[in-house]
């Protein structure tokens, strides 16, 4: 091979091994920018995501602050006002025994409850939801109506089983039904008007102006 032909062959060889270097070269640097690309992708991606999940913790926990407070305020507002009104009495009245005495509350429509009260010590407590109510407190009789009227009397009261006559015209069939269980049936010219049941708790009826009370013992009295 003449020295022209050498000379040839290796510029071409050095030309072909400084493409080859510039295309290894030029892939490097592609994958280095493209993994530096991904790289600020995923720093970028998970700093968004960390505020977005950020913002919505701390709108999240906000939101709930609110509604706690919204619920604290409601509850002041509406349970509060509740509280205070069934604090205070509407009116007290004095009872039969001139010791003891009646303090009534409006819980509502025709929802009304009495406190006996004597001493200082709350000795019973007579509700009314939907029907009168009625007590025995040792054989004086007390009833509390729908409209928050209370009622007092001292004695005048019959041992059932039995068939009683009570002020006003009426009637009383007192029958034992269970284990401090009464049932009383008011009768009047018309038969039977009204009844009432005791079941461990004493109760009471306003029957157009005559005040009857059934003790959980089957003590019945009425009084005008």
């Amino acid at each position: 091979m003449s020295s022209s032909t050498s000379v040839r062959t290796a510029r071409r060889r050095t030309v072909r091994v400084a493409a080859a270097a510039l295309v290894a070269a030029a892939g490097l640097t592609l994958t280095a920018c493209a993994g530096s690309d991904a790289a600020d992708a995923r720093s970028a991606g998970r700093t968004h995501t960390g505020a977005a999940a950020s913002e919505s913790t701390a709108s999240g926990w906000s939101g709930l602050q609110s509604t706690d407070a919204k619920a604290d305020v409601l509850g002041k507002q509406s349970g509060g006002a509740h509280v205070a009104k069934a604090a205070s009495p509407v009116r007290t009245q004095r009872l039969a025994d001139g010791i003891s005495k009646a303090e009534i509350y409006r819980l509502g429509d025709q929802h009304y409850r009495a406190k006996i009260v004597a001493r200082g010590s709350v000795l019973a407590t007579l509700e009314t939801k939907g029907h009168d109510d009625g007590l025995d407190a040792n054989d004086m009789f007390v009833t509390l109506t729908l409209d928050g009227q209370v009622h007092s009397w001292m004695g005048g009261g019959h041992q059932g089983p039995g068939t009683f006559k009570l002020a006003g015209g009426w009637t009383a069939k007192v029958t034992k039904v269970g284990e401090l269980r009464y049932r009383a049936q008011i009768i009047g010219h018309d038969g039977v008007a009204a009844t009432l049941e005791t079941n461990q708790h004493d109760a009471g009826l306003d029957a157009n102006g005559i005040y009857i009370v059934l003790s959980s013992g089957g003590v019945i009295s009425a009084h005008a």
